[in-house]
């Protein structure tokens, strides 16, 4: 068994450092030429809306809309199905394994083919 020995009190080790911060290449004020962002204007609200509004020249692809929501649905609804399927087969799966280490033998489900 190793000994404990104990940590050395070295002000070398234990040191806060200060925290310096990162320099820009550019100050502050100077934008850069080759990204054209519009700056931020800070007298508008947060939850203006503004800028995601569409002109009334454009016109509303309701079919594009309709189809790609009938798609997520389709989507949701087919995850659902294999979800619960899958939950069902694991339950099943379970009961049999469960059957099987209690030592029964009449754990197999036998179909019968309908007359």
């Amino acid at each position: 068994m190793k000994s404990q020995r104990p940590v050395p009190e070295d002000d070398d080790e234990h040191r806060v450092l200060k925290f310096r911060p990162r320099t820009m290449s550019r100050p502050p004020g100077q934008a850069d030429s080759s990204r054209a962002v519009p700056p931020i204007d800070l007298g508008r609200q947060p939850n203006d809306l503004a800028r995601y509004q569409r002109s009334r020249d454009e016109p509303d692809d309701f079919r594009h809309r309709m189809l790609a929501n009938l798609a997520a649905f389709a989507f949701t609804v087919a995850l659902t199905a294999i979800g619960i399927w899958l939950a069902m087969s694991i339950a099943d799966l379970r009961k049999t394994q469960d059957c099987v280490l209690m030592g029964r033998r009449d754990c197999a489900r036998i179909s019968v083919p309908p007359s």
